[in-house]
């Protein structure tokens, strides 16, 4: 069953792109720079931060969804994300490269799975859900920290 694993719509962030740290910090967003490969994973391009990179650190709704698992929680932003990522039938690299929490939502966006895999893992787990009828998207999350990743829909 093909799958689409998709990064947040860009134009969500545009705005904070031209804010100075004033402006940030009054927004609730805190701009760092990577040090670390690996450690600030880019929510729009579905890419890692680069050391020397800037990033936005926010906090987003991502299951914004009347229902009782509205969510929402920190996520980063690369400031040259460009464009928003839509991966199909691909898992990107940065979701095979970390350990995952898969969440199952049906259409009244209520969870009805999950679990944690390894990323490289991610095609077995998609294929499994989205064999039961009931399964409308998924939410990934990093399992180590918690933090949203991607969603993902048939496609």
């Amino acid at each position: 069953m093909g799958f689409r694993i998709s990064g947040l719509p860009l134009e969500s962030f545009e705005r904070f792109f031209a804010l100075d740290a004033a402006g940030l910090e009054s927004a609730g967003v805190v701009e760092l720079v990577a040090a670390e490969e690996g450690t600030w994973p880019c929510r729009v391009s579905l890419q890692d931060a680069v050391p020397g990179e800037r990033v936005l650190l926010l906090n987003y709704r991502h299951q914004p969804a009347a229902s009782p698992y509205a969510a929402s929680g920190p996520i980063v932003v690369r400031r040259a994300a460009g464009a928003t990522r839509i991966a199909v039938n691909e898992v990107p690299a940065q979701q095979r490269s970390r350990l995952l929490s898969v969440r199952a939502y049906d259409e009244r966006h209520w969870i009805v799975g999950g679990e944690v895999a390894p990323g490289t893992e991610l095609e077995v787990v998609i294929g499994r859900y989205f064999a039961d009828p009931r399964v409308s998207y998924l939410h990934l999350h990093n399992a180590r920290y918690g933090c949203y990743a991607a969603r993902v829909d048939r496609a």
